[in-house]
């Protein structure tokens, strides 16, 4: 299978948001326990006629998932915004039978690229529209419990239900149209699926609320609205739901994550959690929020090594055996295993 070459459309904008470059608020130290990093994961290319040899770089990695059948999917700002790849880092091929956005970014500024690469950049930097992450590409991959693929392109409007093997069998929403109705979104961000099948979806830089739809895609409601109160928010980045049907919101700019009802009743919050941008649901009933697990009192239970250990990780996953997968903007997959 022909895959292109990783490179984005480059563009040139002088407006980056302040949520792009949060740091996470100061936490307590937690102890780094139980899992260690497996270096380069996935594997390093070989090298063909369109791709060079190589460790991979990324464009921006924004999100990770895991199939049923234990493959990870990469979710990332270049061409082919997501590639396959087996449990040991071996190269599957592009994923999914519909063309999602790929993100425009730009080469780091000539002054901060001579200054040598950092942690926190893969030498490119998104190009953000006005309502956000209007140029970010496909920004989110989730699998449900019965092993289904959805994909949030926040660009196109839309979110698409796959098979496992990349057919299209639903999209809410409507391509590239924005909105604030029954069936459409405003640049939304992420999915979670309820106890009793209700699709959750953060509809996150544009409307800043969340919707709720049945598994068939019917809509029942949405709450939220843009501000600082309880119930409000400042870009609902990400969300998942416990096995009561409480759902999690990671409230992003306000760096707190805010806990709701089955109905989106405001219940309580956790305060200066920091920036995040990834929340990954247990089986067990924890949230690894970024690098860190908490236990649903929001309390820190322990924390990844290194740089996936705070809020920079973009999204993530756990696999069946445990395994843990966060995706950076600085353009890496990390894979953590238990010790």
């Amino acid at each position: 299978m022909r895959i292109r070459h990783l490179a984005a459309f480059l563009l040139v904008t002088l407006h980056v948001p302040l949520a792009a470059t949060a740091q996470p608020a100061q936490q307590p130290d937690i102890p780094v326990v139980h899992y260690k990093a497996v270096p380069e994961w996935p594997k390093p290319l070989l090298g063909d006629k369109h791709l060079p040899a190589g460790p991979w770089n990324y464009i921006q990695v924004t999100s990770v998932a895991v199939k049923k059948d234990g493959n990870v999917l990469v979710m990332h700002r270049g061409d082919d915004p997501i590639l396959e790849y087996k449990p040991n880092g071996d190269l599957v091929g592009p994923f999914g039978d519909v063309k999602f956005s790929h993100g425009k970014v730009m080469p780091m500024l000539k002054e901060v690229a001579e200054k040598g690469r950092t942690p926190e950049m893969s030498g490119y930097q998104a190009v953000y529209g006005a309502a956000g992450c209007s140029n970010c590409g496909a920004h989110e991959v989730r699998v449900d419990p019965q092993g289904n693929v959805w994909v949030v392109d926040a660009p196109a409007q839309i979110i698409v239900k796959m098979n496992m093997a990349g057919h299209t069998l639903m999209t809410l929403g409507t391509r590239d149209r924005a909105g604030k109705t029954q069936n459409s979104f405003y640049l939304p961000t992420d999915i979670a699926f309820a106890p009793n099948g209700e699709l959750i979806v953060t509809d996150g830089y544009g409307n800043d609320r969340v919707v709720r739809f049945t598994k068939d895609g019917k809509y029942l409601g949405a709450f939220g609205a843009r501000g600082k109160g309880p119930g409000q928010f400042q870009l609902p980045h990400n969300v998942v739901v416990d096995a009561k049907g409480l759902i999690y919101v990671s409230d992003r700019d306000n760096q707190r994550i805010e806990i709701f009802d089955s109905q989106g009743k405001y219940l309580r919050q956790w305060e200066r959690v920091g920036a995040l941008s990834s929340l990954i649901m247990t089986p067990d009933q924890h949230i690894w929020a970024g690098g860190v697990l908490r236990d649903l009192d929001g309390k820190p239970v322990e924390s990844l090594p290194g740089e996936g250990a705070n809020a920079r990780a973009h999204g993530g996953a756990m696999a069946a055996n445990g395994d843990i997968y966060l995706g950076l903007l600085s353009g890496v997959v990390e894979k953590f295993v238990r010790q």
